[in-house]
């Protein structure tokens, strides 16, 4: 059952087009509970089946969304058991405030792989491994402020 929760945007404040990621997790009751506290995730939509298992669950920060679901043994259409430290893709989360969002990631055990920083670039920034290995970055660089 899906409800909507406050801060949900609506059907005309969403972009018609948008790029929400997918994950896989081992134990995504874990990952549904250390994202929301880690990370600071509100929990939008969480669907699971019969044995109570997530088989999808969706997270909001502010207007972002992240989604994710149960790791499968013999991979995910088509594709091969995952493995988050070889895989080359990562996730940037656009954040007002890094340097709260990093001491909250730090409390609640995150693994930093890169520090908190200014880049020459402009934003301020820091990169994390979540409970089981998928790589996160958090800043202000804000890619739909330079079009």
């Amino acid at each position: 059952m899906r409800t909507r929760q406050r801060g949900d945007p609506d059907e005309r404040t969403r972009p018609p087009e948008h790029l929400p990621p997918s994950l896989r997790y081992r134990d995504p009751d874990a990952a549904l509970a250390w994202l929301k506290d880690a990370f600071g995730f509100a929990e939008k939509a969480v669907y699971r089946d019969q044995d109570d298992t997530i088989l999808h669950a969706e997270l909001r920060l502010r207007a972002g969304l992240v989604m994710f679901g149960v790791h499968r043994e013999e991979g995910w259409m088509g594709g091969t058991t995952p493995d988050a430290l070889a895989s080359p893709a990562g996730i940037y989360v656009v954040v007002s405030d890094p340097d709260a969002h990093h001491a909250r990631a730090c409390g609640a055990g995150a693994r930093i792989v890169r520090e908190l920083a200014d880049e020459p670039y402009g934003s301020r920034e820091y990169s994390a491994r979540d409970l089981e290995g998928n790589l996160w970055s958090f800043g202000t660089y804000d890619p739909y402020a330079h079009q």
